[in-house]
């Protein structure tokens, strides 16, 4: 049985948090952006109605609107919270200009533990494999469940778009071969859920994408 994936649109940024389950009931967290107490209970009360069990908080990358509720999501769950080391500095940086963007109240949570590329991360029966995607953030990682077909994407790769590059430790030729060589590299069929917006395919994306053809 392949791993159920439930989608949440959180904050002013409309960032696409994932809660990732199977039949053993134990969840794993993607990107928790959920700011405010409304947000925050919106995701608690689907773990509840599902008789959910979250394990683990996993971040694709350590942007603001990425993480404004890890936090929360930790001291509700007592679970950890895990990050590549290379966007360490990222989360670090967030508390310094969180309040420019009205988010006074950011909370930087603790890394428990880094992610590392090539490994696979485990939760119930499932099972995630870990790919190293930057160019969008220097840490950005995306999480494949190949038996589902599935990828959780963060900001890499949009429907006809692709992650923004204009800001610290972004590149556009970096990003551009992630994408080739850790995406493209997948069969067509492979569904990608991304940080924003809706769900797309690595078929589509290789046909229709206007920054990779």
């Amino acid at each position: 049985m392949s791993i159920k994936i439930q989608a949440f649109t959180f904050n002013p940024f409309g960032e696409n948090t994932y809660l990732l389950f199977d039949e053993s009931h134990e969840a794993v967290i993607v990107d928790p952006g959920c700011y405010d107490k409304g947000e925050q209970d919106t995701l608690f009360a689907f773990i509840t109605e599902h008789n959910l069990k979250p394990v683990m908080i996993i971040n694709t990358h350590a942007h603001i609107d990425h993480v404004l509720g890890v936090a929360a999501v930790k001291r509700k769950y007592d679970i950890p919270f895990l990050l590549h080391r290379l966007d360490e500095p990222l989360l670090k940086a967030v508390k310094t200009y969180a309040s420019n963007y009205g988010f006074a109240q950011f909370d930087e949570p603790a890394i428990d533990d880094y992610i590392k590329e090539g490994e696979d991360l485990l939760f119930g029966h499932s099972r995630l494999e870990v790919r190293f995607v930057p160019g969008h953030a220097p840490g950005h990682v995306a999480f494949i469940d190949h038996m589902g077909k599935q990828i959780i994407g963060g900001d890499v790769l949009f429907r006809q778009s692709i992650g923004r590059t204009d800001l610290p430790g972004g590149d556009m030729n970096i990003l551009l071969n992630s994408i080739r060589m850790q995406l493209f590299t997948l069969p067509d069929e492979y569904k990608v859920y991304a940080g924003h917006m809706e769900p797309t395919s690595i078929g589509f994306e290789k046909q229709y994408n206007p920054f990779l053809r």
